[in-house]
């Protein structure tokens, strides 16, 4: 299941220019906002396949009200464009993206994801094998501090706001965390930060005090105003040496783990909701058989206790790490996917790279109605 990155990287044919910085007054510089037919307003329905292979609906949020909050995603690495740093145009790769990771959210909170001129997958490419690039990492964080700075001034209206990203749009958001809202008044406003698929860097033993001077992780569900950070690998994986993710090389410091479905640490069932269908950037992905002589129809599957999660510190790498609880002699799927392939070879430094989000997306639908509710309570309390 190569669902943004690989493929891509083949298929991409467009050769446009960055252009200017994005107006985030106008609407086309959105990938997502509320009450738009767009990205996020997609089909979201999951077809749940049990152990044996039978299929049933799979139960989804359903709030008695509008959503109270707010959901700002910041989306990763997709660009196909043929530049260093993409346009602002929305392409298949970011409406792609938005639908697998982000359309979901909407059921608890109301969904906001600027465009931005990111680093492209070629960008990534280029610096991976040691080619010269002019990709601007700089470029990318301030159009999304332009963007939040839009948000807050003119659609925030004292609401709870969860921080959402992922790989590249982590990184941002972390930087973004750092600059712009740790001490600031619109800290009081961030119910959390889920920001998987990156390195956040803490004190061994502490839950605060490296990439961020004020916000800890997350250690239950009845906590706001504190991160989530995991990246993830298979059990059967150590991150090798050269793990881009998993380790860091600073002294005192480790990468954070926090298990969306275990805050408090210990193995715990992983809610998954995968994408049914075809998942790449260009659609050609074969889809997964889920179950033999069993029918599932797209957008979404689920796959009740096959997945096990774990946030463990091993081999001087800490990481989330996922069981498969595979039995061949059943009709489902042993196989889930996630793993990042060049050239038919898996690169075991990414890990899960692929479905560090969608491995815990399930748990992160339960979880942001009770971080709102802890949020709420706080801001009573101070007031």
């Amino acid at each position: 299941m190569r669902l943004f990155l690989i493929a891509a990287l083949a298929s991409a044919t467009s050769a446009l220019a960055e252009g200017p910085a994005p107006d985030f007054a106008n609407d086309s510089a959105w990938l997502c906002r509320p009450g738009r037919s767009d990205a996020c307003a997609v089909p979201i329905a999951v077809t749940a396949v049990a152990a044996n292979g039978t299929t049933r609906p799979d139960a989804l949020p359903t709030p008695k009200m509008a959503p109270q909050i707010d959901c700002f995603y910041v989306y990763p690495t997709v660009s196909t464009d043929q530049t260093p740093n993409s346009d602002l145009v929305i392409d298949a790769a970011e409406r792609n993206v938005a639908r697998v990771q982000f359309a979901q959210m909407r059921q608890v909170c109301r969904p906001y994801a600027p465009m931005y001129r990111q680093v492209t997958l070629k960008g990534l490419r280029d610096a991976m094998t040691g080619q010269a690039t002019t990709a601007d990492r700089a470029m990318a964080y301030q159009d999304v501090a332009a963007a939040f700075a839009h948000y807050m001034k003119h659609d925030n209206q004292g609401r709870g706001v969860i921080l959402y990203g992922h790989s590249q749009g982590s990184g941002v958001l972390k930087a973004l965390i750092a600059n712009e809202i740790e001490g600031k008044p619109a800290a009081a406003q961030v119910i959390a930060a889920w920001l998987p698929g990156t390195n956040v860097l803490v004190p061994e033993g502490k839950p605060v005090g490296g990439d961020f001077k004020v916000m800890p992780l997350c250690t239950a569900a009845v906590q706001a105003g504190c991160i989530l950070s995991w990246v993830t690998f298979r059990n059967t994986a150590t991150p090798p040496a050269s793990a881009r993710f998993a380790r860091t090389s600073q002294p005192g410091m480790k990468v954070a783990c926090t298990n969306p479905a275990a805050l408090r640490g210990g193995k715990a069932m992983m809610r998954a909701i995968l994408p049914a269908g075809p998942s790449s950037v260009d659609n050609s992905t074969p889809v997964p058989v889920w179950a033999s002589g069993a029918s599932v129809t797209p957008p979404f599957v689920s796959l009740p206790g096959l997945l096990t999660g774990e946030c463990i510190d091993e081999g001087g790498a800490q990481r989330l790490s996922i069981i498969t609880n595979a039995d061949s002699a059943d009709p489902r799927t042993d196989e889930i996917g996630g793993d990042v392939i060049v050239a038919g070879q898996v690169q075991a430094d990414w890990g899960l790279h692929l479905i560090d989000v969608n491995v815990a997306l399930g748990d992160l639908l339960a979880l942001a109605p009770a971080q709102a509710a802890a949020w709420s309570k706080l801001r009573q309390a101070a007031q």
